[in-house]
């Protein structure tokens, strides 16, 4: 599928979107779209003494289903490994506790609805 610039622009807009929403609810922001050979994450976030690793998925309709149910088995995976790096990088990896949130948000409706699912997987349940 071809990224046209139009819906990387609305994919900005949610990552924008779900990372204020989360910091008014307390998370400080740490890094946004983090690459690496092995993937991307979204946001990665502090609440409290917790790294949190957060995907955001956006739909415009429920067509094809809803955002949260997008992130698979494999999407997880990708998650799972880039995370890992990230706190192999940072020398964090015995250090901190983590967790993998989601964040959904359509825009269906006329109102964006938001959808945050707090440790929305972990590697135990893989």
């Amino acid at each position: 599928m071809k990224v046209t610039p139009h819906k990387t622009e609305l994919g900005k807009g949610a990552e924008k979107h779900a990372c204020e929403f989360l910091q008014k609810h307390g998370l400080a922001l740490l890094f946004q779209n983090y690459r690496c050979k092995l993937g991307e994450i979204d946001l990665i976030m502090r609440d409290q003494q917790e790294v949190v690793f957060v995907e955001v998925r956006m739909r415009n309709s429920n067509e094809y289903g809803d955002a949260i149910d997008s992130i698979d088995y494999y999407k997880q995976q990708k998650l799972i490994k880039a995370a890992n790096f990230f706190l192999l990088q940072q020398r964090w990896l015995d250090k901190v506790n983590c967790r993998f949130d989601v964040i959904g948000i359509s825009y269906a409706q006329t109102k964006p609805n938001l959808e945050w699912i707090k440790d929305a997987f972990s590697v135990d349940t893989l």
